[in-house]
């Protein structure tokens, strides 16, 4: 049974049709990269993944349920732009979900319960490769170790699915390289679900073990907001789920060949 089923799915912002019939299934533990021109909807559709946007006709199922239309810690987000506090040190950052997870209104822990989410903190920091740099604030921090920090602010939550919003495109290509690593590394790991958008299709086909190209199959010149786009390639994998942790067995040797040779 897939874990997410995409039936019939709609955006539109008054008379601008930004999506449209977009009909697909997604199996737990596939990596779909989604690439495809500026403004045709793939941050839209990733929104609506993660329910800070609505559809607008058809729906997106979690499990044979409508997706909630807000976040919920099933899921987490990496954008390109950092979204860490930059008043706070990087193990506070980590450990602020798990503050506001248990004290919503002042986002404080205390005793023993403020123990265990900075030890869990602490590990996550080690498995992205920041346990040096906790103490420290996020303007001390390259860009690459900003995406570090934020890949462990989504991943502390312990998300099934993680979206991912070109977070690699500001980075210079060796950190890109190591990034790539790393990300294999925890889609393992955590045996996640993901859904990232890039903007180079060579990234795209590296790491996933599905593409999609989403593009506008009907374009009228007079009235350019009539149609939207859909999925007008789909490369799936086509694997059992035993044959797609092989893959990423695979995709994650290849990252590693990749960043010893760089």
């Amino acid at each position: 049974m897939s874990m997410i089923e995409i039936k019939n799915l709609w955006k539109e912002y008054g008379d601008q049709v930004v999506l449209e019939q977009i009909n697909n299934q997604v199996k737990s533990g596939e990596f779909v990269t989604i690439v495809g021109a500026s403004g045709c909807g793939k941050t839209t559709f990733l929104k609506m993944l993660l329910g800070t946007e609505s559809p607008s006709r058809g729906q997106i199922l979690l499990d044979g349920t409508a997706i909630k239309d807000e976040p919920d810690e099933s899921r987490g987000i990496v954008f390109q732009r950092y979204s860490v506090f930059p008043h706070m040190t990087v193990i506070q950052n980590v450990m602020l979900a798990r503050e506001l997870e248990a004290s919503p209104l002042h986002g404080r822990l205390f005793g023993a319960a403020r123990n265990n989410a900075k030890r869990e903190a602490e590990n996550m920091l080690e498995a992205v490769g920041l346990s040096h740099a906790k103490n420290k604030y996020p303007h001390e921090l390259s860009g690459g170790m900003q995406q570090r920090l934020a890949l462990a602010q989504s991943l502390i939550k312990k998300p099934r699915i993680l979206l991912l919003d070109e977070p690699f495109g500001a980075l210079d290509p060796g950190i890109r390289a190591d990034m790539h690593k790393l990300v294999l590394s925890l889609w393992r790991e955590h045996k996640l679900t993901v859904f990232m958008i890039t903007h180079d299709i060579k990234e795209g086909f590296f790491l996933g073990t599905r593409l999609w190209v989403f593009d506008k199959d009907r374009y009228d010149p007079h009235a350019p907001n009539a149609y939207g786009a859909q999925i007008t390639y789909d490369l799936p994998v086509g694997k059992t789920d035993a044959e797609v942790w092989q893959q990423i067995d695979k995709s994650l040797k290849k990252a590693n060949d990749f960043v010893e040779n760089a």
